[in-house]
């Protein structure tokens, strides 16, 4: 027999209709033929169930979708191409004669602020942006845009990725991929500059066009688009969330554990059981002085405690109460969900579905009449929310304030003041919780907050609920935007703000997680996100529980809990 004729044609089908392609074309010239049918820019593309950047080529055939700027994973493309072009600005501007370097911190709003450092004889030390190095840098991310280079990928060999971040000075990630088990490390190139990113790229600095730097703090926001890809979205100071933030990171400066890499040292040394009760004390000294504050500012019957899904709230709740407990204070929990309305007269959203997280999946009325008449004194039976009958009951569950008496008060409404619209200002006490991950990936990869609380409700769901992942990254969105609506706007007219996130749990809640997501198969499509979290879990060495304590927040998510959660 002869040898079989070498193919040389692709069949892709793209937007419901098949069509022919010389084998080895590129993604991005497919995508720039149909470009003019979306208002956003095509930035990646899934073929098959596999998301490919536009620089690879096509050499199977398959359905063919594109991924803009307006969709989520193009966007955080889009950010992750545009931390890359900042670097290099900051590069080009500030390093020729001497070293300076950028350190991505914190996501703020639709930013992440960023902080500059000089090094000098092998010390750094900060350095101030004002409105002219702002501005500085701005025009030169627009004059690297406007010569659009290519974002190239190239594969190293891990040895040698290890060798080239020591001599470019980038320690931390010098010590991430000591840790990583891959033998290839891929980074990216934009004109001679190279760095690594955690996730996929945009082709090229070309399509980088809306963003903004500000000064805020010490140093600057880089500022993107929100819903609308086009246009940046306004910058609003979110002061007492970088507050949380900054002392959450001063604790990790203390651990010595401010990156993955040096939380993988730790681990692989043997340190973590000091690490552990070290910021466990952290944790109870801060509760302990939000319980002291509760009553030094006096007259404060009601703690509202609010925040978003997987913020350990429940624990937090009896840490808090233990605490009033231990100065002469006596908590008494009221959970918000006791105050649903019958499942029958419950709202619905645009999807028919019920809507259980809007306001008025409440009965405010008899929240406020309760509260105010428990306020003036008087002896009140409190509902209890049936949730297998779905209807609200009464089952002799008095309450009468006296003197000591407060009502710790959670739910995901806790901070809206048209929760409590006849409660007076000065008998609440508002705490907003949020696990917010202190730790980076490195110097420029910052390490995403929701992708820490979507792994703890995964294990957590998976153990209370027997909910399998595939479900909970399912209903992640949902849950993101009912957050968005009800619990973020508020954040900032809360009293205090506490971060729950430990520095090593995701060492921990890897060793429940993998398995889980392990699971999903790759027809499904939660198979995209549950393969990108797994690649994340990857750069933590695994941590066993058996140092975590019994009344830790990390408990309510594992098991094990002192606490009923």
């Amino acid at each position: 027999m002869g040898e079989e004729k070498k193919r040389e044609t692709v069949t892709l089908f793209i937007e419901g209709e098949e069509k022919e392609y010389p084998i080895g074309t590129s993604y991005l010239a497919i995508a720039r033929e149909y470009q003019n049918n979306y208002p956003d820019d095509i930035v990646l593309v899934l073929h098959g169930n596999r998301l490919r950047e536009l620089y690879k080529k096509a050499k199977t055939d398959g359905e063919i979708k594109f991924l803009t700027t307006a969709d989520q994973i193009g966007r955080k493309a889009y950010r992750r191409s545009m931390t890359l072009l900042m670097q290099k600005a900051v590069h080009n501007l500030l390093s020729e004669k001497e070293t300076v370097i950028v350190r991505v911190m914190y996501s703020i709003g639709q930013g992440y602020y960023c902080e500059l450092a000089q090094k000098k004889d092998g010390q750094s030390a900060f350095l101030s942006v004002d409105d002219a190095l702002a501005q500085k840098i701005k025009r030169e991310m627009e004059r690297l845009v406007g010569l659009d280079y290519p974002i190239e990928k190239r594969s190293l060999n891990t040895d040698d990725a290890v060798q080239l971040f020591k001599k470019l000075g980038m320690p931390d990630k010098e010590k991430l991929f000591r840790y990583r088990i891959s033998s290839r490390v891929n980074i990216y190139v934009m004109d001679h500059y190279k760095d690594y990113y955690y996730g996929f790229m945009v082709p090229s600095s070309g399509y980088l066009r809306y963003f903004d730097i500000i000064p805020y703090q010490s140093g600057f926001m880089l500022l993107f688009p929100d819903k609308n890809p086009r246009e940046v979205a306004p910058f609003r100071p979110s002061n007492k969330l970088f507050q949380a933030l900054k002392r959450s990171r001063d604790w990790g400066r203390m651990l010595e554990i401010d990156t993955v890499g040096a939380l993988n040292d730790a681990i692989s040394q043997g340190r973590m059981q000091q690490i552990v009760l070290t910021q466990e004390a952290l944790f109870e000294e801060r509760i302990g002085q939000l319980a002291k504050s509760v009553i030094e500012t006096g007259g404060r019957k009601f703690i509202m405690i609010a925040g978003p899904s997987s913020s350990g709230k429940t624990t937090f709740s009896h840490r808090l109460s233990i605490q009033l407990a231990a100065k002469g204070i006596k908590p008494h929990p009221v959970p918000l969900d006791d105050y649903y309305i019958d499942r029958e007269k419950c709202p619905r959203d645009e999807e028919g579905k019920l809507d259980l997280e809007c306001l008025e999946a409440l009965d405010v009325e008899l929240f406020n009449r309760d509260m105010n008449e428990l306020l003036a004194g008087a002896r009140v039976e409190l509902p209890t929310f049936n949730f297998k009958t779905g209807r609200r009951e009464y089952n002799g569950k008095y309450m009468q304030l006296g003197p000591e008496d407060v009502l710790v008060i959670e739910g995901i409404h806790g901070l809206n003041d048209r929760l409590s619209y006849s409660l007076p200002v000065e008998s609440k006490y508002k705490i907003y919780i949020s696990a917010l991950t202190q730790l980076n990936i490195d110097e420029h990869n910052y390490l995403p907050t929701t992708d820490g609380r979507l792994i703890r409700r995964i294990v957590r769901d998976a153990r209370t609920r027997g909910t399998c992942a595939k479900r909970t990254i399912a209903m992640w969105d949902s849950v993101r935007r009912g957050e968005e609506r009800y619990i973020f706007p508020f954040q900032e007219g809360a009293d205090v703000m506490f971060n729950s996130a430990l520095i090593y749990e995701l060492a921990v809640l890897k060793l429940y997680a993998q398995p889980l997501l392990f699971a999903i198969e790759k027809d499904c499509a939660e198979y995209l996100e549950a393969k990108r979290l797994l690649k994340f879990l990857d750069y933590f060495l695994p941590m066993p529980a058996d140092e975590i304590v019994p009344n830790s927040i990390l408990r309510e998510f594992i098991g094990g809990s002192c606490f009923p959660v």
